[in-house]
């Protein structure tokens, strides 16, 4: 039998309405032989619980929500994996809204949390000054910033990596392997990650005394593949005499689409070109040429922002925010093993023309 409701089972069973709900909820209160007749009389129906319903009489939810910024990249859905398992273990669903970058789309998820009630909401915004995030708050809704530096979410608790110092160990593995003309891809600068990731480029030319014409910025509308090879096919269009000998991408989708340009150009990897992504997601190890990427504890990440989601609504208005910030690891491969004579250091910003 399809669609059976609780009445259903009671009069199966032989018992009353508040029993069988006795024993969906708190079965401790049924006895044994009781309980054995409700649960035989659901599994002959095949009655499945409301659960929506359910909350909203209890005004409670079993429900988290993630907004992410783009679902596309390999980093987020790992991310989003930390904050699952979590979950899961506390009897939580999980919602993965990808809000893709785009504002607009952000606020009508962040809409659809508010409506909904969700019990908690983890977001890596693309606005973190959106109003629909106090709102949230405003109505008892536990927020937590995922991937953000604490600094600038003291009212929040947030979890995420020091990308500054990320930046800083990219660069100063090709600064000491005799690179002085290097290429920062990424953007847009908007995007907090990516602008502390340049800061922490600019932070490792300074702290080994070399000019900030040291860096090219080479701005991306979007930190994806396809920018990266549009990067790439800019970068490898330049004469020899002209072109960095390293490049340093805001992520790693970028890293991998300046060296598909770079490979289909003929331009050797890491000889003519040394590349550093960032993020090191599955897919950096296995690329035609393994790619050296600055890590960052993907799982963790997300694990950690669930726990402080779960926390923070089980305290309520004691909650104390907490800021949690991984350091980042730069794992070396293939991609930028080779150092190359120093060439003349030139100083662009760059937005390459479709």
């Amino acid at each position: 039998m399809s669609g059976a409701s609780i009445k259903d089972v009671a009069r199966r069973a032989g018992v009353s309405v508040g029993t069988t709900s006795n024993v969906l909820n708190r079965p401790e209160l049924v006895r044994p032989e009781t309980r054995a007749k409700v649960l035989a009389a659901i599994d002959e129906l095949g009655f499945v619980r409301n659960e929506s319903a359910r909350q909203l009489r209890s005004g409670g939810s079993r429900m988290l929500a993630y907004v992410v910024l783009d679902a596309g990249n390999p980093f987020f859905t790992d991310v989003a994996r930390g904050i699952d398992e979590v979950a899961r273990d506390a009897g939580f669903a999980l919602f993965l809204c990808n809000s893709d970058q785009d504002p607009a789309r952000e606020e009508e998820y962040l809409d659809q949390l508010l409506q909904h009630r969700v019990h908690g909401a983890l977001i890596t915004a693309v606005d973190y000054a959106n109003p629909k995030l106090l709102a949230l708050r405003a109505l008892g809704v536990p927020v937590v910033l995922v991937d953000r530096a604490p600094q600038e979410s003291a009212d929040w608790c947030s979890v995420g990596v020091d990308d500054v110092q990320g930046g800083d160990l990219a660069i100063t593995h090709l600064l000491k392997q005799g690179h002085r003309r290097i290429a920062f891809v990424g953007g847009p600068l908007s995007i907090t990650q990516v602008s502390d990731r340049l800061l922490g480029c600019r932070r490792g030319i300074a702290r080994l005394g070399l000019a900030e014409e040291t860096l090219v910025n080479v701005i991306t509308d979007a930190p994806n593949v396809a920018e990266g090879r549009r990067a790439g096919e800019w970068l490898g269009g330049l004469p020899v005499n002209r072109r960095p000998s390293a490049t340093v991408c805001a992520n790693d989708l970028l890293a991998l689409g300046v060296l598909q340009q770079m490979t289909s150009r003929g331009i050797a990897v890491p000889d003519q070109m040394a590349i550093v992504g960032y993020d090191d997601i599955e897919f950096a190890a296995a690329a035609a040429v393994p790619l050296t990427s600055v890590s960052q504890p993907r799982l963790s990440i997300g694990r950690s922002a669930a726990r402080l989601l779960l926390m923070e609504a089980e305290a309520g208005s004691d909650h104390n925010h907490q800021h949690i910030q991984f350091p980042p690891k730069l794992v070396v491969r293939a991609s930028s093993t080779t150092a190359p004579d120093p060439v003349r250091s030139a100083h662009r910003v760059i937005r390459p023309q479709r």
